[in-house]
């Protein structure tokens, strides 16, 4: 039996080689004897209950200088006939990322296999879902009010102030209770009461490393990614020039991601990002998860393998 692999991503061209996690999903969904089918999120759709993609087949390759090659012709693919989909498209998070779930939705009733789990990407937002484990996070505020993130600030007296659908340390804010720029960060960051946020009390810890802690079905992987803010920046995000070091996963904070990640496997998620800070849960991170190329080479380890066991397991309990 032929087995199929559609991945939504954004454009392959743009990714960076050295760092990108779903190319490394690619190269071993391949070595698999996967064929692979390439489709960028604008061309999703669904006709009379079906749902297509227009796709390019893709060939992966690791090597720098050429890591794909895609087929110049075009097909309209039926998603539902794919073995596995690949959700893989990035933050924001808008209209258009879940109306993307409802075709991949289509696509799972009708025999599909998608990771992760479209209803889970609807349901489970990266910041909101912090509040089903108050126990883990830090103290969290979610807002749009101005007295509240106010109020909230004067009781901690130093905060984080971060947008509810970005990713990579977008638009993130510090702000202590002696900031000059207090009322214009709330106002822009709100839209002036219109759009809600995240407020979080600011952990010192961050010092000692904002960890990537990578989940598999809900199973942590034994090592983590710490990341390291550069001199003078607040967030350590590799996307904002944060240095990545790379440690054994520490009881405390194994303990905390089996808990959370055994509600995320039970949802359908698959794949999970979380961030921890000292020993508070910052994020839980499911669209696009990264750093998997950083731990695989520091470890030796395949953390796509262990993806693609995990996936094929499920595959396999269906039939």
């Amino acid at each position: 039996m032929t087995k199929t692999l559609a991945v939504v991503m954004d454009p392959i061209e743009h990714i960076q080689y050295k760092k990108d996690s779903t190319l490394s999903m690619l190269w071993e969904a391949q070595k698999r004897g996967y064929t692979l089918f390439y489709v960028t999120p604008d061309n999703l759709y669904s006709l009379d209950g079906k749902p297509y993609a227009i796709a390019q087949p893709l060939e992966v390759f690791q090597n720098e200088r050429e890591w794909y090659r895609l087929s110049p012709m075009t097909e309209d693919l039926l998603l539902s006939d794919m073995t596995v989909i690949l959700m893989r498209q990035d933050p924001p998070f808008n209209m258009n990322y879940i109306f993307n779930t409802y075709i991949l939705e289509l696509a799972e009733k009708q025999g599909a296999f998608v990771a992760n789990k479209p209803r889970a990407l609807r349901d489970i937002n990266e910041k909101c879902f912090l509040s089903e484990f108050p126990q883990y996070a830090p103290p969290t505020l979610v807002s749009s009010n101005a007295t509240k993130l106010k109020d909230f600030l004067q009781q901690h007296k130093d905060i984080v102030i971060k947008p509810l659908n970005a990713m990579g340390g977008a638009s993130i804010f510090r702000l202590t209770k002696e900031d000059p720029n207090i009322n214009v960060v709330i106002e822009t960051m709100t839209e002036y009461g219109q759009r809600k946020v995240m407020a979080q009390r600011y952990i010192a810890a961050i010092l000692e490393g904002d960890k990537r802690i990578l989940l598999v079905n809900g199973e942590p992987i034994d090592y983590v990614l710490a990341r390291f803010a550069q001199e003078g920046e607040t967030r350590a995000n590799l996307a904002r020039g944060g240095r990545g070091v790379v440690q054994p996963i520490n009881e405390h904070d194994r303990l905390m991601a089996r808990s959370i990640g055994s509600v995320l496997s039970d949802r359908g998620v698959i794949f999970a990002g979380i961030d921890v800070i000292g020993e508070c849960v910052t994020e839980i991170n499911i669209t696009s998860p990264t750093c998997i190329r950083e731990v695989d080479e520091a470890c030796s380890l395949n953390i796509s393998g262990v993806l693609f066991d995990a996936i094929e397991l499920r595959i396999d309990s269906k039939i």
